[in-house]
């Protein structure tokens, strides 16, 4: 019987954290438009850090554990905004050729034994 109940408890919160995570995507309209994308992911840049140095302190201040002060994260000068668009529009103009190209590719092959079983 535990061994059930465990087992559903994982797939809970296994759902639940999926399914938190897919709220907060569309709730933070990370798949919008790339402007609201580049300004949600400089406010987590800006948040997540201070988050993460409080919690370590409550965790230190609840076991007596003293956490090595992690170093700053590097800094890129990189936006999202510039090959966001570009990385899509590349991708899906691959997955739009891919049956042609499989067609002539098998096309080729198929000439290509022809000619050595001869």
């Amino acid at each position: 019987m535990v061994p059930r109940v465990w087992s559903l408890m994982r797939f809970l919160i296994k759902g639940s954290v999926a399914g938190g995570a897919v709220y907060l995507v569309y709730d933070q309209e990370l798949l919008g438009s790339s402007d609201k994308s580049q300004a949600v992911l400089q406010k987590a840049e800006e948040v997540v850090p201070n988050a993460v140095y409080q919690f370590s302190q409550y965790v230190c201040e609840q076991t007596g554990l003293k956490l090595p002060q992690l170093p700053a994260p590097p800094k890129f000068n990189f936006h999202i905004r510039d090959s966001w668009n570009s990385g899509i529009i590349t991708m899906m103009s691959a997955l739009s050729v891919a049956p042609s190209k499989a067609w002539e590719y098998s096309k080729e092959g198929w000439e290509y034994l022809k000619e050595q079983t001869k």
